[in-house]
């Protein structure tokens, strides 16, 4: 350690990016001077990816717990499949999100955007998670409530759980409507009716509101 504080290391590393170096080199520095992981595959990151976690982890050093600041590198450094999140320039614990829907589902080729808040018990709490673009599902609600158990509270909830985790469920239900454990009821109702004609609807909406 070479007994600079986070910020200065990460000042320091944000140097060295502008100057010259590899990707992979100057994320090993970050971690070496700040204690916060970086991928080790020989395959160096993109230096735009080296940018956006300098300018991150500078912000958020000394303001937010070692966990959150891990989990968002690693959400930028290698994302899910379908899935983009990145936090707000003015508040780290607000991320924009980005699901695609999946194949073979109602939402394919949909871009569905969410909201997703961390809140100061995380992570002894669930993050609060919300879609901003109108979805027809039975367990998503016109005001863009989730209803998924790990969502629910900390009763079901498990501070092993991390973000990344959270919106693979989100997405995985895109995949598995469940109208018998509904927060939608007329959908659930429409669903449970008659799916076919259900389906058909929500492939309207995607087009109609998640298209890019």
């Amino acid at each position: 350690m070479s007994g600079l504080s986070g910020a200065e290391a990460i000042l320091g590393a944000g140097t060295a990016v502008r100057q010259s170096g590899t990707a992979l080199s100057i994320l090993r520095r970050i971690a070496a001077d700040s204690a916060v992981p970086v991928p080790t595959s020989s395959l160096a990151p993109p230096l735009r990816f080296v940018t956006d976690l300098y300018s991150i982890l500078l912000r958020s050093t000394m303001a937010l717990p070692k966990r959150i600041i891990k989990e968002t590198e690693r959400l930028v450094a290698d994302p899910a499949p379908g899935i983009t999140a990145a936090p707000h320039e003015d508040n780290l614990r607000y991320f924009d999100v980005t699901i695609q829907g999946p194949g073979g589902s109602p939402f394919e080729n949909g871009f569905f955007k969410l909201e997703l808040f961390l809140p100061e018990e995380y992570p002894m709490a669930p993050p609060k998670v919300r879609f901003l673009t109108k979805i027809y599902h039975p367990n998503i609600d016109k005001l863009g409530r989730i209803c998924l158990d790990i969502l629910k509270g900390k009763h079901k909830w498990s501070p092993a759980l991390q973000i990344r985790t959270v919106l693979l469920s989100v997405q995985a239900l895109l995949s598995a409507p469940n109208p018998d454990d509904p927060l939608a009821t007329d959908v659930a109702k429409h669903y449970k009716e008659d799916e076919k004609d259900a389906q058909r609807v929500s492939r309207e909406w995607t087009v109609k509101y998640a298209s890019k």
